[in-house]
């Protein structure tokens, strides 16, 4: 007479464990998932700035895809065509065919840079199809300097070779530009490479691309040499110290080139896919491999 007993207290038990298990398993799906996002940061460095085209085309070989794009100076350049859709291929065949011509229309009329900037504006708005920064297919922002203030502004909306334009405006060399009441010029001054801005864009989980490299010992006499070597001279700290926020940093091996190598495009987009390649371990192990982040 005691088998009904046990039978009743074995069903009630197990009804009692199920029902656990579906309260369990309906309160961990009420969880929402922290949505997470994949940002590409771009390094200023001039000419070494054509490595992250290479660099970007390891990434997508691997099955990377960015959420959020964030540059400086020349990587606010290289940003944009990538927010814009180009695939790192396409924007290949772009720097390969551009000349320094296209960007280099010298101010006579302004004292304050060699180059109005112009040109450069009209060549990025041409590759982004005219698109401001808010219709771009990849969220976008670049990073560039207030000159009058010395804080740092992010550009997240409005004309994308305007933005770029400013980002890139390297004291001396271009004339600042004028973005919403603020001159602004380089934004390597004072953040040479953005992570923290990828974050404030969203950005869970951040590579960043330095392209630069200490200074170069043998820098020639020219003025615009002069003005970069200083530049670079003044951002390493500022690198290093930014550096230290990404999830996985990527350098590519530029140090034979110089900021005014554009006549090694070629050689130093090889450079990045040679790193991007080798950061692609690294990139499996803590950002999840494939980029499947949701």
């Amino acid at each position: 007479m005691q088998t009904p007993i046990l039978n009743r207290r074995f069903f009630n038990k197990s009804l009692a464990v199920g029902a656990a298990a579906v309260a369990t398993n309906v309160a961990a799906q009420s969880v929402p998932k922290l949505a997470k996002k994949l940002g590409f940061v771009f390094g200023g460095g001039s000419a070494r700035g054509f490595s992250h085209i290479g660099v970007l085309k390891a990434l997508v070989e691997a099955g990377y895809r960015a959420d959020v794009v964030v540059g400086t100076s020349a990587g606010a350049l290289v940003g944009a065509v990538y927010a814009a859709g180009f695939t790192p291929w396409q924007m290949e065949e772009v720097a390969l065919r551009v000349r320094d011509i296209d960007v280099a229309d010298y101010n006579s009329v302004n004292k304050r840079g060699m180059l109005a900037g112009d040109a450069l504006q009209k060549l990025v708005n041409e590759y982004t199809r005219q698109q401001p920064i808010e219709k771009l297919k990849i969220r976008f922002g670049a990073v560039a300097t207030n000159l009058l203030t010395g804080e740092p502004v992010l550009m997240q909306q409005g004309d994308t070779g305007l933005a770029v334009r400013a980002s890139s405006a390297i004291p001396g060399v271009f004339v600042p530009t004028m973005v919403s009441g603020q001159e602004l010029v380089d934004g390597g001054l004072v953040s040479p490479l953005p992570v923290r801005f990828a974050r404030t864009l969203g950005a869970t989980h951040v590579v960043a691309i330095d392209v630069g490299t200490k200074p170069q010992n043998n820098v020639s006499n020219g003025l615009y040499e002069v003005i970069l070597q200083s530049f670079e001279i003044m951002g390493r700290a500022l690198t290093h110290l930014e550096a230290k926020e990404a999830d996985v940093l990527i350098r590519p091996d530029t140090a034979r080139y110089s900021s005014t190598d554009f006549a090694a495009r070629k050689d130093l987009i090889q450079a990045g896919y040679l790193a991007g390649r080798s950061a692609v371990a690294e990139l499996n192990k803590k950002i999840i491999p494939n980029a499947k982040l949701s």
